[in-house]
């Protein structure tokens, strides 16, 4: 879950990355388009004042038409801050306002310089400047030379921008918190910035970043701003037709803060969700653990004797069938020895059924330790025993079944009142070759014979038939 959330919000991360630069590119595109179209605009008025100043007759028409004549496309630009012809010194010839300008002489500017040192500028941008004819308000030029019918310089057509103009076309677009547009000529001079800083507007940007900008057409990057350090995703384009560079560089963290409250939220959802999975599966898993030792115990209990520990009749039955089948295949033989405690009812009456307890747990104990690893000892009812024995013979059977007797004898702490003898058992054992055919109850049932027999006989001893016949050994 953890895994497959990070992957999801990597890729959410990566994608509002790209969108914002789809965005920021789409933008860059938008404000590139209105500038080349205005400037395309702003050209013709250019060139329709320089074809009308270069003809002679349009200085011999009345001053009326003579302006219609020069500044009629000129008229319809937008933002426009003046349009005028300059003599070969650098003074307004004529406006299109019609406003008595002070004679001022503009020959100092770039626009003018560069126009009048070379016939083949064509169409100029000037770098931004305070109006000296309209009360030092920022503006650049748009200008075109003007020549005399033997080419020499005769003035220029001029178109004065105002600077709101761009400042009005970023207005338009929403950098976020920490993000900026700006306009700027190929060399870094800012044209307009949002956020707008004033002091800021006709300065040189000097950094990498524009660096990159002015060796690409276009493109998009991202980088830490040298003034401020925010990291930014700076998307540009040259304008077609001009020497401007458009930019919009929203900052990364605004770019990223929706995506980061969904990660936020997600990323705690999950975490959230993963505990409480992982809680619920350990606390399943306990459940399931406790259910199944309980299981076991249940098991253990319905094979058990509660008494004596040792296992009770069902666990015979199984472990009978299983032995009898594995001796079937083996060839082997299989015994079983039943058990009883000589005279257990007298005991219980003089001592009571707690002291018979004991006697029975004692007994127990006594069997387990004659009997070997192998062999299955079982509590088979009331003070009566069975014992197991896999893989062994009529002798072998005599021989353990002789070494438990011996081992009961042998508990002098148990002897009963009025100098009775100690605590003794009776044994009765059987063989059979399962390979031979037969089934486990017979061997159940002549075991049970023979300890009846052993009673019969006297008690205290072990007692084996020798064949199917139904002839004895007896054992004292």
């Amino acid at each position: 879950m953890a895994a497959l959330t990070l992957a999801t919000l990597y890729t959410g991360r990566a994608d509002a990355l790209n969108h914002a630069g789809e965005m920021a590119g789409n933008l860059v595109s938008l404000i590139s388009s209105d500038l080349s179209r205005n400037v395309e605009i702003d050209d013709l008025s250019l060139k329709a004042m320089v074809d009308g100043a270069q003809q002679p007759r349009t200085w011999k028409l009345p001053p009326n038409i003579r302006d219609a004549v020069l500044f009629d496309r000129a008229s319809t630009a937008v933002y426009l801050g003046g349009a005028f012809i300059l003599d070969a010194a650098g003074r307004v010839a004529v406006a299109q306002n019609k406003v008595a300008y002070p004679p001022v002489a503009l020959n100092d500017r770039d626009y003018f310089v560069a126009q009048q040192d070379s016939p083949n500028v064509g169409l100029y941008f000037s770098h931004p400047y305070r109006s000296r004819l309209r009360d030092g308000k920022w503006s650049v030029s748009l200008t075109r030379r003007i020549n005399n019918p033997d080419g020499s310089f005769n003035g220029i057509a001029v178109l004065a921008i105002r600077l709101e103009y761009f400042q009005s076309l970023l207005s338009r677009v929403s950098t976020g918190r920490a993000g900026s547009v700006f306009v700027a000529l190929g060399d870094g001079t800012l044209l307009a910035r949002k956020p707008y800083v004033e002091k800021a507007i006709g300065m040189r940007v000097r950094s990498a970043s524009f660096a990159y900008m002015q060796s690409h057409p276009s493109g998009s990057f991202v980088a830490s701003a040298t003034v401020d350090g925010v990291e930014r995703m700076y998307s540009f384009s040259r304008v077609p037709g001009t020497p401007l560079v458009a930019v919009v560089a929203p900052a990364v963290d605004d770019i990223l803060s929706p995506w980061r409250e969904r990660s936020l939220l997600v990323g705690t959802l999950t975490l959230a969700f993963g505990t409480v999975f992982v809680a619920v599966s350990w606390m399943l898993a306990f459940a399931l653990r406790d259910k199944i030792k309980v299981q076991e115990q249940l098991v253990r209990w319905a094979a058990t004797d509660a008494l004596t520990g040792l296992s009770n009749r069902r666990a015979l039955d199984a472990s009978l069938n299983a032995e009898w089948a594995r001796a079937a295949r083996q060839g082997s033989a299989i015994s079983v020895a039943f058990i009883d405690i000589d005279h257990f009812k007298r005991f219980n009456d003089l001592y009571g059924h707690a002291m018979g307890d004991e006697v029975l747990s004692a007994v127990a104990g006594c069997l387990t330790e004659a009997a070997r690893a192998s062999d299955v000892v079982v509590r088979y009812g009331g003070e009566e025993f069975a014992v197991l024995l896999p893989d062994t013979d009529a002798a072998g059977a005599i021989a353990t079944g002789e070494r438990m007797r011996k081992s009961v004898e042998g508990m002098t702490h148990f002897a009963l009142l009025k100098g009775q003898p100690a605590v003794t058992v009776s044994v009765g054992c059987a063989t059979r070759l399962p390979a031979l055919g037969g089934a486990p109850r017979e061997l159940l049932l002549a075991a049970d014979e023979q300890l009846y027999s052993a009673k019969g006989a006297g008690r205290n001893r072990v007692m084996h038939e020798i064949s199917a016949t139904g002839s004895f050994a007896v054992r004292t």
